[in-house]
């Protein structure tokens, strides 16, 4: 296989991917993924000894131990945008290498859990909840920029809540990610079943109306009411369908579990929601 020329993975000068300035030998196979920078320590307070801690732009890593594992926790900042970015040069970093700049023989598979914070959508979701996404759907289209997306995806449940929505042509074709098994198994004894909207923006496309009008007006009500073989709409979050679809045509696990902060039904809020964010934390990093 031909090298992979410099305009396409760029590498820092001291031999860090471009985005995320670490190197291969900084990451875990165990990634703990969290949105908000200031989250990173949050986390690694849990660790038993710290590597090093890297800050560039808004992502933050730290590299550590927790009860003998090596775990590395890194921010994305907000969207699927990120995501692309965050997974592929995760990937790079883990599967390639840096001075043949060719694929290595020898497939390594990472562990990706993004913890976050969400508003559900259904009236029996409580706050302060853990909304395990057994399956993220993407709004946002970044799954569809790249080949064998339908390989890694639902497509029956994708017509099914194109025709129950009435989606409109204009907006990007939603894609539906499932969940690594591994991590689902991990972690359910904990969580709620998840169906988890990743909405591309924080207003519109999650419902919410200042002073622009929506183009799909009841489109939350119709999320609320999809139903496909015992599955319904859960939550919304910004992350995790990208996560979750990357990783699987990457081959690696990966899976998305928030903490409900909001329920857009009954229209309540958990403004302190930080000591729920630290117990999520706290038994996300003993399943993992």
């Amino acid at each position: 296989m031909n090298s992979i020329a410099p305009s396409e993975l760029i590498i820092n000068s001291d031999g860090s991917v471009f985005h995320l300035h670490i190197r291969p030998e900084e990451l875990a196979d165990t990634v703990i993924l969290v949105g908000d920078p200031g989250r990173v320590e949050l986390v690694a307070s849990h660790f038993d000894s710290r590597e090093f801690m890297r800050s560039s732009r808004e992502f933050v890593t730290i590299t550590g131990n927790y009860k003998g594992k090596r775990v590395t926790v890194l921010s994305t900042g907000i969207g699927t945008d990120n995501i692309d970015i965050v997974v592929n040069e995760l990937d790079a970093l883990a599967n390639i290498d840096f001075e043949t700049r060719k694929p290595k023989s020898e497939h390594k598979r990472l562990k990706l859990l993004r913890i976050g914070t969400s508003g559900a959508i259904q009236p029996d979701i409580p706050l302060g909840s853990f909304v395990l996404s057994h399956i993220s759907v993407g709004c946002d289209g970044l799954l569809n920029w790249y080949a064998g997306r339908d390989r890694v995806t639902l497509t029956e449940m994708e017509s099914a809540f194109v025709k129950h929505t009435g989606w409109l042509p204009g907006l990007p074709a939603p894609y539906f990610a499932p969940a690594s098994k591994s991590l689902i198994d991990a972690m359910s004894d904990f969580t709620v079943k998840g169906v988890t909207i990743s909405a591309s923006g924080f207003y519109a496309p999650q419902g919410r109306v200042l002073r622009l009008p929506l183009a799909m007006p009841d489109m939350v009500s119709k999320f609320e009411s999809f139903r496909y073989n015992g599955h319904r709409i859960t939550n919304f979050e910004m992350e995790g369908s990208a996560i979750a679809g990357l990783a699987a045509l990457l081959g690696h696990d990966a899976a998305t579990v928030c903490c409900i902060i909001a329920n857009r039904y009954l229209h309540e809020s958990q403004p302190d929601y930080k000591p729920y964010i630290k117990k999520l934390i706290e038994m996300s990093l003993e399943r993992l």
